[in-house]
């Protein structure tokens, strides 16, 4: 058996196998750079070894571990590169049930406040694994038989397995381990399929062949993005694991999870199953996102992504290192080689698909409680909001308007007035998002509830192992749960939508409860024995059970049991609600969803869920957001002001300034507790709060551009600043501060009683947002001024804005002049674009019914210039100039040769006003 923990001559020349492209310089298969990255001589290792047995002997004497000694290939594994060889929770792991597996048993003193340390029980070197029996190249890459001579201690180890490598492009490997016998269960993704082999990839591929063992690098730097020869893999038919070094520890994505941007890598496990409950450090939470973001020493990025479903847990150590553990599926990774961050969030979105283009009015701002308690009631909001002119574009209801928490349904006495309310929203150029669960009632008397009656009728439900609906219990009730993995419920959801539509013409749908959510355990009988219910083995989860608040692992679906599609009911509903939408309304959809699974984008966005009214939360939002950007999700917010628990009037003030730069701004609230839309505070917090929601209602032409971008090619919107600052390393650790683009940085107050905020500006000149005046920063944290009025926005140098006067409504914003907003670098030179239509038909861009500018200047020239045009840049006019950093006054300003009248202030800022251009017109202006 060869040594997992290799010396330099570790990957043995007869027995390792090299894969160069054409055209490479062919390295010796026993190169250093292969051997485990912690080992480096023999020196070395006599020093390992010496200073264990040392510990080892004082531990002896202070009576600290009984019995022998640990064998020497123990000893020498350092603390921070043992793999878990015990990962089961709830069992004290004694050095006999340790030893039972074949591993090393080494106590180590627990971690404080009650965290997992150190495995105590961990692989020995020689652990037996894989052996690569043969690799044969393919048109697209190489394919290869993997076989286990011994036994590994779950059920069913799978002893032959059949690995694939495809070279999809430059920047994208794809690799794939199955059972070489027999087939297993897939996701149902949708990914594309290269046609070619990449020709000049950006990484090279090596293989250990016993243990087997993949290594690839980054060709550029000779950087080992992945060394999985630490750890032995495991493939049995309920336990898949492999393990892989990291190059670096600045690690981010593995959703949903609430915690900081940048994961801890001090042995902390993140857990993947959807799962209902308020977000808490260190749960499961409502979606599950197997893909992570790495920035290596230098600032190059690399992503992988594990397209698996399953009940799955990602263990993160201090080596750095990294496991994958998933109890059912298939081993599926694809690996971005970016080489910069946002290439990377790119190229994950070219296998998962680009997001949706939002409906323009969904970027406008959103208001919503659960608890309005009646139609009239909601109304009163709705006016009040009108009355004090704070935009407004959608107004939201909750389950309170449904009769009985009944689907499909409205309460006939108190939202008895909700069609015509929704119509008087209409009428005022707004609109009206309801929220729907997959719960279905299913106590009604038989022909008075048409959806269980129908559902029931073409067998659309989940069904327990003895083909009868497994019934649950939400809201309503009892409930049977819709079964989106079978295209006929698609039809029989539209058909409820349609007959809902006729009555209440809603805009948007809010799906809700999607995990799915559950009262009880399982089902009202709970679940039967057996392995997809009680799995030999089952990851972190909260609850300690795959049923806990949801339904059985053993439910039937069309597709597959939930023990595999669990993670994907959110996905499966989102895609049903939007393709009714489209359906119905004849335009862009918009649904928000809980549950969320790679490729939702495509048909959702997502709020962070049922967060609390405190300050952290507030900040927490942040990382939420962040992550969703690299998960393909741009369309995400959290819950304005906090959803549980009572606000206060300086913390919603900061909130409302915070989420006024969500992609998705809603503030919604609980029931019984005090309201918190801007209209109940003081007039200086309501004035606080309209003016940051009129200034996210100017940016609306460049927020709007930025989805087109996200949409287009896989750009984030929001952004963290590491994405723009890559080789900045004071820059990845920040989750305070964000960027929109690439252009504005917003840096919000996240603590109470503070009239200043300290923040990290990049190098470079950056200007104030509101007065333009420039601040140039060397890279440093910088102090400033931050009154309850205030919210810190700054634009980027080289930067162009296309902002708008603001309306009450993104309706009315849309007919307003644009005021583009140009921040001129040190070279004097500036960029922007423009992306202008309708604002909700579909596939706009995709038929040509856009139009697109593109914005420069160079030599005190700016040029306005039109790459594509259509009808509805007809009706919009450029109203202002206003450049940032013009350092010499003007004598005179050009505007297509003819001369106009400007403004110019001590700050060096020009400004040019009452254009009064057609958006459909290219011009040039100048200043001389």
């Amino acid at each position: 058996m060869k040594s997992y923990q290799k010396l330099t001559t570790a990957v043995p020349q007869p027995a390792a196998c090299r894969v160069e492209e054409e055209g490479a310089a062919p390295t010796p298969a026993g190169h250093g750079k292969l051997a485990p990255w912690w080992v480096g001589s023999g020196l070395l290792v006599a020093a390992v070894l010496l200073s264990a047995v040392t510990v080892w002997v004082l531990r002896q004497v202070s009576g600290g571990w009984p019995g022998p000694a640990p064998p020497p290939k123990c000893l020498l594994v350092p603390e921070s590169h043992r793999f878990d060889c015990y990962p089961e929770r709830r069992v004290v792991v004694t050095q006999e049930l340790c030893e039972s597996r074949g591993c090393c048993f080494i106590e180590s003193p627990p971690p404080v406040g009650g965290k997992r340390g150190v495995p105590w029980c961990f692989y020995p070197p020689d652990f037996p694994s894989y052996t690569l029996e043969s690799l044969n190249q393919t048109t697209l890459g190489m394919v290869g038989l993997l076989v286990r001579r011994e036994k590994a201690y779950y059920p069913r180890d799978i002893e032959m397995l059949r690995l694939d490598v495809e070279f999809e492009t430059d920047t994208r490997l794809h690799i794939k381990i199955t059972d070489a016998a027999s087939p297993r269960y897939e996701v149902p993704l949708e990914v594309p399929q290269a046609m070619k082999r990449a020709e000049n990839p950006i990484y090279s591929l090596d293989f250990s062949r016993d243990p087997f063992g993949v290594l690839l690098r980054r060709r550029a730097t000779g950087t080992v993005l992945l060394n999985t020869t630490v750890a032995p893999l495991i493939f049995a038919d309920q336990f898949l694991q492999i393990s892989t070094s990291l190059p670096s520890r600045f690690l981010y994505g593995l959703g949903e999870h609430r915690g900081t941007l940048l994961h801890s890598l001090d042995w902390s496990t993140l857990t993947l199953w959807a799962r209902d409950v308020s977000p808490t450090e260190s749960f499961n939470l409502y979606g599950a996102h197997p893909f992570y973001l790495l920035m290596e020493e230098g600032g190059d990025a690399h992503g992988v992504f594990l397209l698996n479903s399953n009940a799955m847990e990602v263990a993160l150590q201090p080596a750095p290192g990294l496991t994958w553990r998933t109890i059912g599926g298939v081993l599926d990774f694809y690996i971005f080689l970016g080489p910069d961050p946002n290439m990377v969030i790119q190229q994950y979105q070219q296998v998962i698909g680009f997001p949706a283009m939002p409906p323009f009015w969904a970027l406008g701002f959103h208001l919503c409680r659960w608890g309005y308690g009646s139609s009239n009631e909601t109304w009163q909001t709705v006016r009040a909001m009108r009355n004090y002119q704070i935009p407004q574009d959608a107004q939201w209801n909750d389950i309170d308007y449904m009769d009985g928490y009944r689907d499909f349904t409205f309460d006939p006495q108190k939202f008895a007035s909700l069609p015509s309310l929704v119509e008087d929203l209409h009428k005022h150029g707004q609109r009206y998002v309801m929220i729907l669960d997959p719960g279905i009632s299913s106590t009604n008397p038989h022909g008075s509830y048409w959806p269980f009656d129908e559902g029931l009728r073409r067998g659309l439900f989940l069904n327990t192992t003895q083909g009868q609906p497994l019934i649950g219990q939400v809201w309503p009730g009892f409930t049977a749960f819709a079964d989106f993995s079978n295209p006929d419920t698609h039809q029989w959801w539209l058909e409820n939508l349609q007959r809902f539509h006729a009555h209440v013409p809603f805009d948007g749908l809010w799906i809700d409860m999607n995990e799915p959510s559950n009262f009880l355990d399982g089902s009202e009988d709970g679940c039967p024995p057996g392995e997809l219910d009680s799995p030999p083995y089952t990851p972190a989860v909260l609850g300690d059970s795959l049923s806990a608040k949801t339904v059985c692992a053993s439910a039937k679906q069309k597709a597959s049991v939930h023990y595999n599609l669990h993670n994907l009911y959110g996905l499966m509903e989102a895609k049903a609600t939007a393709s009714a939408l489209i359906q119905i309304r004849g335009k862009r959809p918009f649904v928000i969803s809980r549950s969320t699974f790679p490729s939702q984008g495509r048909y959702s966005g997502h709020w962070l869920g049922d967060n609390q009214s405190q300050w952290k939360d507030m900040y927490y939002s942040i990382p939420g957001l962040l992550s969703f950007s690299l998960f393909g999700i741009p369309l995400v917010g959290a819950d304005i002001c906090g959803f549980s628990g009572s606000t206060s009037e300086e913390l919603c003030t900061r909130w409302m300034q915070l989420g006024a730069f969500y992609p998705f701004a809603r503030n919604h609230n609980t029931q019984n507790k005090k309201a918190q839309d801007p209209t109940v505070f003081s007039p200086a917090a309501r004035t606080a709060m309209k003016d940051v929601l009129l200034t996210r209602y100017s940016l609306l032409p460049f927020l709007y551009t930025l989805f087109h971008r996200a949409h287009l090619q896989g750009d984030t919107v929001a952004r963290p600043l590491f994405f723009e600052f890559p080789r900045d390393v004071a820059t990845l650790g920040l989750d305070r501060q964000f960027l929109w683009g690439r252009s504005l940085l917003v840096t919000p107050v996240l603590e109470p009683g503070v009239d200043s905020v300290t923040g990290y500006v990049p190098r470079g000149v950056w200007y104030d947002f509101y007065t333009g005046s420039s601040v140039n920063s060397s890279g440093e944290m910088l102090k400033m001024s931050a009154p309850l009025e205030h919210l810190n926005l700054h634009v980027r140098e080289g930067t162009i804005l296309p902002t708008q006067k603001p309306g009450t409504t993104s309706e009315a914003t849309r007919g307003n002049p644009l005021r583009l907003i140009v921040a001129l670098s040190q070279s004097a030179t500036a960029w922007g674009d423009l992306f202008w239509d309708d604002g909700e038909s579909l596939d706009t861009f995709e038929r040509g019914s856009y139009s697109y500018l593109v914005f420069n200047v160079t030599q005190n020239i700016f040029t306005s210039t039109v790459l594509h045009a259509s009808a509805e840049a007809t009706e919009v006019t450029i109203g202002t100039l206003s450049i940032f950093g013009v350092r010499e006054p003007p004598s005179k300003v050009l505007l297509n040769g003819q001369e106009k009248p400007f403004s110019y202030m001590d700050n060096q800022v020009l400004t040019v006003s009452d254009l009064g251009l057609s958006l459909s017109q290219g011009f040039s202006l100048r200043w001389l």
